[in-house]
């Protein structure tokens, strides 16, 4: 897994509710605990509190609520049902703020991005069963994004196992392997059967979140267990600050030797984004050029003229040509896994002395690559990036050469009539109006919309884009948007496909709410990465079309704004009355669905190993999308 850390700004973990005070200094006194609990969602520092003990007429649930309280947790997301009635009603009755989705996945991916928005942990809830199996794709994401996320859970109380029990949750019916124990899926899992377990688990989930990277926990409760008392039980007094992880003086020393004997470039990944004022400076001090992952737009300017562009899915081709006309003697990778949407493994992107890659995670540097030489560092970006700068000696501007530039063609004038949209167009009004106009987080789906936007689309800033490139699930952007829009506290803008859409959307859930998401919908009547993957493959026969849907109407019969967008010439209006309104909104895009999603990177990658002419004689040729 790559680095995904909370960051030096991050709360400390107390067995204290939230209450402002200056940073990084305690308080002397509690004088009022329920107008701190009241205040906590806004709040960011915590203070030690004297050793109290949880009151003997104080549930199981409750006691759990407080804990989360504690652990600073602001929002849950989840569907409730009757196995989880007594924790449902202890969250509602805390200072967390609970929101009850149409489905259980819609309320994990919110989940995911809400602690991308304000680096806090979230809660997902669910019922037994269904509840707990609908919300692990979720959850999965979770897990592959690096949050912080925990999910309570209802399961069969023990008397009632193996009889047969409403939406029985035992080892009857559900594995327990990687569910309700840790694994792929769960960093930490257990199900609570006695109250005097919950000392441990709160102390066990403490040490975690204050950890550096993702962190997904599953406390099982069963239903009876939920309601029983807590007697003569305390939490432990816990005053841990975020773990630092700073890089060895060897390391520091070694990184310096390697990256001072030649020119470098820096490859820059969502793990890096609590570094992007230091990056720069080293990209400065230095004359590096800086290349991204998809998922680090914005952390290094993409408006600077030391950016070259965007490398893997929806990536650019000039991050071909500056390897191939002014190759970096080492590459200097900071906080990305170099997995296939990144890096497409090609073997153009290599340089000839290799990488230096640091990652909190130990595991990380040289899988991608395993044949290259690689000198691993495993430290907080951060740090790492703050104590090169200070070794690394100054390289004289008049030495940097002038940089490849990410391709962006001039868009035709407009056909006479202006309809289907061509996407390219709506990308350009997007960034005039969303990007540029407005402080929102944009995210984009899985799918053509992430090509889309991935390649037109330009940050200047960390934190402004969101994609997903582990799991990759559709339904992931749709809700997600209102996680990000809800814990940002502004808008939070969807673009996303017509499959999506209709796969998995909590419009329903951002009117109850009012949160202000944005969808921009693009509606072509395909699974469109889809169809023209086929296409492209030249295999016939599957079908990927959709039948034409007006998602408006949709929208606007759960409660929302919104509005049809068929004419190029609408869509800056469009956009200008979704930002402006305060009600959540979608904008209903009728696109060129012929219109080939930009691929031209990964085929010049493709070109630059020469697939064809290597093909083994006689081997199977991985045939795949967007594999093609």
């Amino acid at each position: 897994m790559s680095q995904n850390y909370t960051g030096s700004n991050s709360p400390l973990i107390t067995t204290e509710p939230y209450k402002e005070f200056p940073a990084n200094r305690y308080v002397e006194s509690v004088s009022d605990t329920s107008r701190q609990l009241d205040e906590s969602k806004n709040n960011r520092g915590i203070e030690p509190f004297l050793n109290h003990e949880i009151a003997p007429t104080l549930s199981v649930a409750d006691a759990i609520a407080q804990m989360l309280e504690n652990l600073g947790v602001s929002y849950a997301f989840g569907v409730a049902g009757g196995a989880m009635a007594s924790l449902w009603g202890a969250l509602s009755n805390s200072s967390i703020e609970v929101l009850n989705f149409r489905h259980e996945a819609g309320a994990a991916f919110a989940a995911t991005e809400a602690y991308f928005a304000n680096n806090r942990p979230t809660v997902v809830f669910t019922t037994a069963g269904p509840g707990i199996t609908n919300a692990l794709t979720g959850l999965f994401a979770a897990r592959g994004e690096g949050a912080k996320v925990i999910l309570l859970s209802a399961c069969t109380s023990a008397p009632q196992r193996g009889r047969w029990a409403i939406q029985e949750t035992s080892t009857y019916t559900l594995p327990s392997g990687g569910i309700f124990t840790p694994g792929a899926l769960f960093n930490y899992a257990i199900t609570i059967e006695s109250a005097a377990q919950l000392p441990q688990i709160f102390r066990k989930l403490a040490l975690a979140l204050a950890q550096p990277g993702g962190f997904v926990a599953h406390l099982s409760i069963p239903t009876a267990v939920q309601t029983s008392l807590v007697e003569d039980i305390a939490l432990p007094q816990l005053d841990i600050s975020p773990f630092p992880m700073t890089p060895s003086k060897e390391a520091i020393a070694k990184s310096v030797e390697l990256l001072s004997s030649g020119p470098f470039a820096i490859w820059v990944g969502f793990g890096a984004r609590d570094a992007a004022a230091e990056i720069c400076q080293l990209a400065e001090k230095t004359g590096a050029a800086v290349i991204c992952s998809p998922r680090g737009k914005g952390i290094f300017p993409e408006d600077h003229p030391q950016f070259v562009g965007v490398t893997g899915l929806g990536g650019h081709a000039s991050v071909l040509t500056y390897m191939e006309e002014q190759p970096p003697l080492r590459t200097l990778v900071l906080g990305t896994r170099l997995g296939e949407p990144t890096s497409f493994w090609s073997s153009a992107l290599v340089p000839k002395g290799g990488f230096v890659h640091v990652d909190i995670d130990p595991e990380v540097p040289g899988v991608a690559y395993p044949h290259i030489e690689t000198f691993a560092v495993r430290s907080d970006i951060k740090a790492f990036v703050e104590e090169l700068l200070q070794q690394l000696p100054d390289v004289p501007h008049s030495t940097t050469l002038l940089l490849p530039r990410p391709e962006h063609k001039a868009i035709e004038p407009a056909p006479d009539i202006d309809y289907p949209v061509r996407p390219e167009v709506l990308m350009a009004a997007i960034q005039k109006i969303i990007v540029e106009g407005s402080d929102a987080i944009v995210m984009a789906e899985c799918g053509n919309s992430f090509t889309w936007s991935t390649h037109l689309l330009q940050f200047a800033q960390a934190n402004r884009y969101r994609v997903s490139t582990g799991v990759g699930a559709m339904g992931h952007a749709v809700t997600g948007v209102l996680g990000a829009a809800l814990a940002n506290n502004s808008k939070a803008v969807g673009i996303v496909g017509d499959g999506a859409m209709l796969m998995n959307n909590e419009i329903s859930t951002a009117v109850k709410y009012k949160i202000p998401a944005i969808w921009i919908v693009l509606n072509d009547a395909r699974y469109n990465m889809c169809h023209q993957g086929m296409k492209i493959l030249g295999l016939k026969g599957a079908d990927a079309t959709l039948p034409p849907t007006n998602f408006a109407m949709i929208a606007r019969g759960m409660g929302a704004e919104a509005i049809v967008v068929v004419r190029e010439s609408d869509i800056e209006a469009a956009l200008e009355q979704a930002i402006a309104s305060t009600a959540p909104f979608l904008i209903d895009v009728v696109i060129d669905a012929d219109r080939p999603a930009p691929s031209g990177g990964r085929n010049k990658s493709l070109a630059a190993q020469g697939v064809k002419s290597t093909a083994a004689k006689g081997a199977a040729k991985q045939v795949s999308f967007p594999m093609v």
